[in-house]
């Protein structure tokens, strides 16, 4: 069980948002496996980039399955040690399987940045802190700008820091 600092905040699902095609999610699922795994074998400190910004590993257990997930997300820098991951789902209206399982199981979280991995403390932003770091965000990948006018659901940004 998780003490209160690592209680992830799940907002509301929306009523609506950008549709997410199944036969698309389906079709992209081996390529995600392709990218991670390419990921996974970075030799250099530095992220590897797509669309022109850093990209991570994020590893999580599935709320309803236990089993690990991997997936490349947007990861962006928010001071040493310190990143930001965006729960937009391209401006759906419902949240990501990953937030799901990073809210079910906050503590079975670990991140990979260039070749570096460990495991991940995850904390829910709110408030001023949330949308001061979509800002920053959406300046560094301009298409994450348009996600909240798809949808009315607030979006979720979560800080990754190492544990312990």
């Amino acid at each position: 069980m998780s003490d209160d600092s690592t209680k992830i905040h799940v907002p509301p699902k929306g009523t609506r948002g950008a549709r997410m095609m199944d036969v698309f999610m389906r079709l992209g699922r081996p390529f995600m496996s392709r990218v991670v795994r390419r990921y996974q074998k970075a030799s250099g400190p530095e992220p590897e980039k797509f669309m022109g910004f850093p990209v991570g590993v994020l590893t999580t257990v599935g709320a309803k399955t236990g089993k690990e997930r991997s997936l490349p997300l947007g990861a962006f820098q928010d001071g040493p040690d310190t990143w930001l991951i965006v729960a937009s789902k391209s401006g759906s209206a419902s949240h990501p399987a990953w937030f799901h399982n990073i809210a079910q199981n906050p503590d079975k979280v670990w991140f990979q940045i260039g070749n570096r991995k460990f495991k991940a403390h995850v904390e829910s932003l709110r408030g001023t802190d949330r949308e001061d770091a979509y800002a920053k965000v959406a300046k560094a990948a301009p298409s994450y700008a348009g996600y909240p006018k798809k949808t009315d659901r607030e979006i979720p940004v979560l800080r990754i820091t190492p544990a312990g």
